[in-house]
């Protein structure tokens, strides 16, 4: 647990990705994978992360564990995600709408994992009245479909 917690407090994964028609800035799968590699390699631990499919009310959803060993075998911690796969996505094949759901979910459960977290401090963002009202956020689903955009290349398995 120990090389986790050393992991956790070394890794920066900033958000590097930038969707401009939501305005607003992102760290991808690839990125935090990125990030985390020489981490791996300097604590002498492997990431594993692997995805199955769960039928959950008519809905298939991709499961996707994250999980840390050490060299020996043994595991260190796991985290896991779960994203729904839509029923259909305008352009994009059948794969496509996997490997979308596959990366969205992956990048929460490494977000678990190495407890990386999307959100800011509601005190730097908060100007108490004084500032500017700021532009509305783009909606969840906005959001959503461009993350799946980007992630459709994501490989269904990866072994770092």
């Amino acid at each position: 647990m120990e090389k986790l917690i050393k992991i956790q407090a070394e890794l920066k994964a900033p958000k590097s990705q930038r969707n401009s028609f939501g305005g607003y800035s992102y760290r991808s799968c690839e990125d935090i994978l990125e990030a985390v590699k020489p981490l791996l390699q300097k604590h002498d631990v492997a990431l594993i992360i692997r995805d199955t499919m769960e039928s959950i009310y008519d809905r298939v959803y991709v499961k996707s564990t994250a999980m840390l060993f050490e060299r020996t075998g043994g595991l260190i911690a796991e985290a896991y995600a779960y994203a729904r796969e839509s029923e259909n996505k305008k352009g994009m094949d059948d794969a496509q709408i996997t490997g979308s759901a596959s990366s969205y979910a992956r990048k929460y459960a490494l977000n678990g994992l190495f407890c990386i977290d999307d959100t800011k401090d509601a005190d730097a963002t908060n100007d108490h009245g004084k500032g500017k009202k700021r532009a509305p956020k783009p909606s969840e689903a906005a959001m959503e479909k461009a993350q799946k955009q980007r992630d459709a290349k994501m490989a269904s398995d990866d072994i770092i």
